[in-house]
């Protein structure tokens, strides 16, 4: 017998965290219109430094750890919807 995940997994929680990102920079876009692929900072959906310290307190606060600014895997953990989601997914405590 499997036992099931505590969390959902990362493909049924990008819509949960595109819309967290969208409601906390106020973005003008629906979920599902993220591209989950595309990148977060610059093109795609230009995001900018600023924008990335927001994303960050929110998902410490939504998931209950934190993204620090000095992680070196940050390029990797911001480079798109999908990569933050996996992030998420592996180290969140709610």
């Amino acid at each position: 017998m499997t036992q099931n995940p505590p969390f959902p997994s990362v493909d049924l929680l990008l819509p949960e965290v595109a819309a967290l990102v969208i409601e906390a920079l106020n973005l003008e876009v629906q979920p599902a219109e993220v591209d989950p692929d595309e990148p977060l900072y610059g093109d795609g959906l230009g995001l900018d430094s600023i924008d990335m310290l927001e994303v960050a307190l929110v998902v410490s606060k939504r998931y209950g750890f934190q993204l620090k600014s000095d992680n070196e895997q940050n390029q990797q953990i911001f480079a798109s919807l999908r990569s933050l989601t996996a992030h998420i997914a592996e180290h969140r405590t709610q």
